[in-house]
This record gives C-alpha cells, sequence and structure tokens, in this order.
C-alpha cells in the first residue's frame, strides 16, 4: 500500500537541542570532541582595536566555519556560508543557533587578509602537536613530495614577463651596463621570455609531465609520518621552485614542529640531488631516495667509466690519464684533461667528441655521497618496502586533498592566500585521523571499564559471602 505523508504546518519549538539531530558518528561531531581553539583569541587580539570599533565576529567562530567548509569539500565562501543556512551540523559546530544570523561571506575573506599566512600556519601546527601528544607522529620516518595546484587565473591573463623590464628599461635615462658573457659556446638560439599571469604574478607556468601543457601553477610541499599519515608539514612556492633544493629546509622545518629529528627520509628522483645525499648523510639522516641513472651517450664515453678521486680532487680517464680540475659552475666543478695526452690516446675516437680537444666531465657537490647511494641503490631490500609506503602515504594525501578537499584549484590569488587553503586543508586531514583515533580509545576505555567493574562486583559477592560465612561461624560458637 502507498503511503501518504500530509504537508502540515511545520512544527514551531524543537524538542531538544541541535546536538540531538546530528549523527553521532558525524565528521564534525567527532572533530568537536577534541578541537581546542580557546587558544585563538590571545593569538590573533593584536589585530582588533580593544576600545574602538564594532564587535567583530567571534575568532574561534570564523575557524570552525572555514573548518567546516573544508570537511565537506566546500571551498568558497559564499557556497559555504548558503549552506550553513540550512545545515544543522555546520551551524552546531561554529557555534551559531537556529535563530542566530550567519556572518556575511565578506568577513571570512577580511579575516583572512587581516590574519595573515602565519596565523593559519600556527593553527595547522597545533593539529601536528595534538596528534604527537596523541601517539600518532613518530618523527622516525617521515615521506615527502612536492604536488602541483592550479591558479585561478585564466590564459589570457599570461603576459610576456619582460614587458615591465622593457619599460622600465625605456623610462631610464642611462641604459643599464652589459653583463660579462660566459665563457664557452655561444647559444644558438635566443632565450624565450617567461610568461607570468597580470592578475596573479605570484603563479608561474610549470608542468609535472612534458605529456601535460605547461599551467600556472603553485606548488606545495608536503611531508607526511609514516606512523598514520599526519601531514607535518607543508609549503607552498611558485611552480617553478625546484623541489630538491627545499628538500633540507622541509626537513629542519619538520624537525621544528614534532621536535623528533628525522632518522629516515624518503623522496622520489625529484630530490635525487648530490648535495641532497651529502647533506643528509651529515645530519645523520638516512636517505631513502632513487639516485639518478647514469647517462649513456652514444657520442661519448660515459661518465661513469671515469674515476673520481675526492682525497686528491683528481679524474682518472679508463685509459689512466689525469683532469685536472679548471672551473667552477654552479653546483659543481669541470675537470678536463689535457689535449696532448686526449690527442694520442687511442681510446679518442670513442671518448671525446669531434668538435672538442679533450674531454671534460663535471662533478657535482656531494659526488661522492652519490657514488654511495647508487651502490647502496643496488641493494635495496627493507628500502624498497619503505619506499613503496611513500609512494602511498605521501601521493595518497596529495590525492586526498584534491579530490575531497578542493586542493586541485586555488580558490583565491597571491601566494598568502594559496597557503592558507594548503594549510587549513592539512589541519583537516590531521583533525580526520585524530578524530578517527578517538572511537577505539572510546571503546578500549568503556572495555576497561566493564572489566574493571566486573572485577570489583566479584570481589564485592565474594566479600559478602565470607561475610555471611564468618557471622554464621560466630553464631555455632555462641
Amino acid at each position: 500500500m502507498i503511503g501518504k505523508k500530509g504537508r502540515v504546518q511545520p512544527t514551531l519549538f524543537i524538542p531538544g537541542s541541535m546536538e540531538d539531530f546530528i549523527p553521532k558518528d558525524h565528521i564534525l561531531k567527532r572533530v568537536d570532541r577534541i578541537l581546542d581553539l580557546s587558544w585563538l583569541r590571545g593569538e590573533v587580539a593584536d589585530s582588533y582595536c580593544e576600545d574602538n570599533g564594532r564587535p567583530g565576529i567571534d575568532p574561534e567562530a570564523a575557524v570552525r566555519l572555514m573548518l567546516a567548509g573544508f570537511f565537506a569539500g566546500i571551498v568558497h565562501d559564499r557556497k559555504l556560508l548558503r549552506e550553513a543556512q540550512v545545515n544543522i551540523a555546520i551551524r552546531w559546530f561554529a557555534g551559531y543557533g537556529l535563530e542566530d544570523q550567519l556572518p556575511d561571506h565578506s568577513t571570512l575573506t577580511r579575516i583572512r587578509q587581516r590574519w595573515g599566512a602565519e596565523r593559519f600556519k600556527a593553527i595547522f601546527l597545533r593539529t601536528v602537536r595534538m596528534c604527537g601528544e596523541a601517539g600518532l607522529v613518530s618523527g622516525d620516518t617521515v615521506h615527502f613530495d612536492a604536488t602541483l595546484i592550479r591558479a585561478d587565473v585564466s590564459w589570457k591573463s599570461l603576459t610576456a614577463s619582460h614587458a615591465d623590464a622593457v619599460l622600465e628599461h625605456n623610462s631610464t635615462q642611462e641604459p643599464p651596463p652589459e653583463a660579462p658573457k660566459r665563457p664557452g659556446r655561444p647559444r644558438k638560439r635566443e632565450k624565450q621570455p617567461k610568461k607570468r599571469s597580470a592578475t596573479d604574478p605570484d603563479a608561474t607556468l610549470t608542468t609535472s609531465s612534458k605529456e601535460y601543457r605547461m599551467e600556472p601553477s603553485y606548488k606545495q610541499h608536503t611531508a607526511v609520518d609514516d606512523k598514520a599519515g599526519v601531514i607535518v608539514c607543508v609549503e607552498v612556492t611558485t611552480g617553478e621552485a625546484s623541489e630538491g633544493g627545499k628538500f633540507i629546509e622541509i626537513i629542519e622545518a619538520v624537525e621544528s614542529a614534532t621536535g623528533v629529528h628525522v632518522a629516515c627520509a624518503t623522496a622520489d628522483g625529484g630530490y635525487a640531488h648530490s648535495g641532497n645525499y651529502r647533506a643528509l648523510e651529515e645530519r645523520g639522516t638516512d636517505p631513502i631516495i632513487p639516485p639518478p641513472k647514469t647517462g649513456n651517450s652514444h657520442n661519448a664515453m660515459p661518465a661513469s667509466r671515469f674515476k673520481y678521486d675526492a682525497k686528491h680532487e683528481t679524474v682518472r680517464c679508463p685509459g689512466g690519464k689525469r683532469l685536472s680540475r679548471r672551473s667552477r659552475v654552479k653546483n659543481g666543478w669541470i675537470y678536463r684533461g689535457s689535449p696532448h695526452e686526449c690527442g694520442a690516446c687511442p681510446m679518442r675516437k670513442a671518448c671525446v667528441p669531434d668538435s672538442a680537444r679533450a674531454r671534460t666531465i663535471y662533478i657535482t657537490d656531494g659526488h661522492t655521497a652519490l657514488l654511495r647511494a647508487r651502490r647502496r641503490h643496488v641493494l635495496w631490500d627493507a628500502e624498497a618496502a619503505l619506499y613503496k609506503r611513500h609512494r602511498w602515504r605521501v601521493e595518497g594525501a596529495h590525492g586526498e586533498a584534491k579530490t575531497q578537499h578542493g586542493l586541485r584549484r586555488a580558490v583565491r590569488r597571491g601566494m598568502d592566500n594559496v597557503a592558507i587553503q594548503v594549510y587549513l586543508t592539512a589541519a583537516v586531514m590531521n583533525l580526520k585521523r585524530l578524530a578517527a583515533l578517538w572511537v577505539p580509545l572510546k571503546r578500549c576505555l568503556c572495555l576497561v571499564i566493564r572489566v574493571f567493574g566486573a572485577i570489583i562486583s566479584a570481589v564485592s559477592s565474594a566479600s559478602s559471602e565470607f561475610s555471611a560465612e564468618r557471622n554464621l561461624l560466630c553464631v555455632y560458637s555462641i
């Protein structure tokens, strides 16, 4: 039989509280049990005037509204406030009743501008500390990776970056001095000017694969602890920034946030720089990073056939000839053989290019550490298992942030706004892991209480029986 529901006048009064209408396993209800933002008011007090102006929105309520939006994957303020008007869970989580008026969406924008990115970074670091106190962070093994965030700009806003330089050059009366020419062969073609967005100059063109075109993007550098997948550090740079160049800086930030020395660091091939291998060895961190493959040139003998002597700072060719250090470049030294010896060498045709008189070898800083990493990589066993965990730990965190929390594309423009979005997303992901731990702890606590209660009951019943027997013996003795 088909049922029928009459559409009568809605109830004027709701029995009970708003909390009664929210499921017990709702994510906001579980997070509310562990979230403490009482410290926030004193943290942002210097951003407000004490005795002038109209009262502003409560800082804790504003942050709770933002966090509730990120939990639901709502990153736009307008959509968040429209959802909060009809969503009881968001209202209750932020501290607003059904009769309370929600703030305007522009209020959240002004709060982000007034506080700055560092205040939201402090919120993220608080979640890291909470996870550490709960035992979710070990700090022993940390996984590092970087991902691109598409900037909120259109393709029509891209212009060549040399336009401002041309205008500045034309406005000056005296021409700037010419830059000294670098030694070596001249460039075959002129360097193309880089393109930047006129609406968001902080975003730069970059790509993560040769199969995709370059897009204006930001880059998020992430560090994830191996124990429970807690994000212990996030940093935002322009898209063209090298993740390998930020590696040691990110490790130091992780140690500052957790207070634990990073004993093992895993990363992909983008971090496989010889300088990083050397720096990790010096600081006592075990690098689980696949080293770059040796080059196999078809026109010349590969550099792996040359032996480097770090003590005497010389290089020996396969024929036993000595290559001496000649010139310093950005990240290493150029070693060059003697034109006389290379000219008389029987392996000249297979070693020296036709356009050169002698063979040159580029030795990067930390070359010996790179050689040790290559020899160790051949014998990877437990290291291979850790590297597999790296791929689903940190790359899985990036996928979760993009698919569930709207981090695939930047919502606002500017480095600070993107950083705030990244910090809040990482804080929400950490709170999810902390809330997931609370349920098993609650179950264990209930089990302990039940066992303890059963023991007390057994002891009480035993003592009562002993008292009855003692009284009976006393009667018989009388």
